[in-house]
């Protein structure tokens, strides 16, 4: 998947400028893709070159013009036929796993430190996406949601993200016991 698609899909949600998408970025796929503000801006100047999405300057007064883009028939044909081609298999590339990896030849302690950091930034991305989860709820229940939802693609990779994480979460903490009790 390129950059190009998840900005397409972000825009499903909507005209934005691209701060907003910036910000709304963080949020909305985060749990599935990051990109900088830079790397957005850059991307969405391309999508605009190629008629992907429309682009429509709205005057402001004591701030600087602001673009606002919009995805047009050409980009919601280009999510189509994304839909419809066969995805590549995800690669997991993470450092951590290099360092747990060789934890018995290397400095245990900052290994366990690592592990924890990484305890912390999960249980706050955790935080997050049930945060945005009674967002899209709304006082609903998850069934009524599914069933009467506009939308259901934000929701579907908002359960894939809170899974994840939770997963993350199981396996740090027996790392973390498991290098507690060989260390005693």
């Amino acid at each position: 998947m390129s950059l190009k698609h998840a900005v397409l899909a972000a825009l499903l949600e909507g005209e934005s400028s691209g701060y907003d998408l910036a910000k709304s970025f963080d949020v909305s796929v985060a749990n599935f893709w990051a990109a900088t503000p830079q790397q957005l801006y850059r991307e969405l100047d391309r999508l605009a070159e190629d008629g992907l999405v429309a682009a429509r300057v709205v005057q402001q007064e004591r701030r600087p013009n602001k673009r606002l883009f919009r995805l047009t028939d050409a980009g919601r044909e280009e999510l189509h036929a994304f839909t419809s081609a066969e995805p590549r298999p995800t690669a997991i590339r993470d450092e951590l796993l290099v360092q747990v990896q060789a934890v018995d030849v290397g400095d245990a302690e900052a290994v366990r430190g690592s592990i924890e950091r990484h305890l912390d930034r999960t249980r706050g991305r955790l935080a997050l996406f049930d945060r945005l989860r009674a967002n899209l709820l709304a006082g609903r229940d998850e069934a009524a949601y599914l069933r009467e939802a506009e939308r259901v693609g934000p929701y579907l990779t908002l359960m894939r993200g809170r899974s994840f994480e939770q997963e993350n979460l199981r396996w740090g903490e027996q790392v973390l016991a498991i290098l507690t009790a060989r260390k005693a």
